[in-house]
């Protein structure tokens, strides 16, 4: 269990870790925490395994990618584009792209094919799950925003009221 679950997500921890190098994130917390992200992610990714294809794992992830982002961003008062960026980073379908390729350039074009539209399924799952995170946690904070400001207006109309 810990082989096939901790493991693989180590090194997704250990991934994100040197991405936060190469894209110069300077604060050790944030390069903790943006880290942890791409963990967090590959492990939804296996979580989701047993009960979902390779495009419905990938779209999982990154939705739990995305929310943690945003989550993060708030909590550390950060861009959530630097969590996400770099926990997204080991679900791309590197190999994906890879092995489309080879099989273009030795012409075995069933196999081009199938593991193209593929790798341009798991893309779109990345791409649509992250979509979807952002515009949820938008919603919920523009329901909150508005939640508040009506407190704030009967205040302000309390206030006045009492005030003649």
């Amino acid at each position: 269990m810990f082989k096939e679950l901790f493991l693989p997500c180590l090194w997704a921890f250990l991934s994100s870790l040197v991405f936060c190098g190469i894209f110069n994130v300077h604060d050790k917390k944030i390069i903790f925490v943006s880290a942890l992200g791409g963990g967090l992610g590959w492990f939804a990714y296996l979580i989701s395994a047993p009960f979902a294809s390779v495009v419905m794992q990938n779209f999982i992830a990154a939705i739990t990618v995305a929310l943690f982002s945003e989550f993060m961003s708030r909590i550390l008062k950060t861009p959530s584009t630097v969590f996400l960026v770099i926990g997204v980073l080991p679900m791309v379908p590197g190999g994906g792209i890879y092995y489309t390729m080879e099989y273009g350039v030795q012409g075995n074009t069933d196999m081009f094919i199938e593991k193209g539209l593929e790798t341009i399924a798991v893309a779109g799952a990345i791409a649509i799950g992250v979509s979807v995170a952002s515009a949820i946690f938008r919603m919920y904070s523009y329901f909150q925003i508005q939640q508040f400001k009506q407190r704030e207006n009967m205040v302000i109309r309390y206030d006045r009221d009492n005030n003649k």
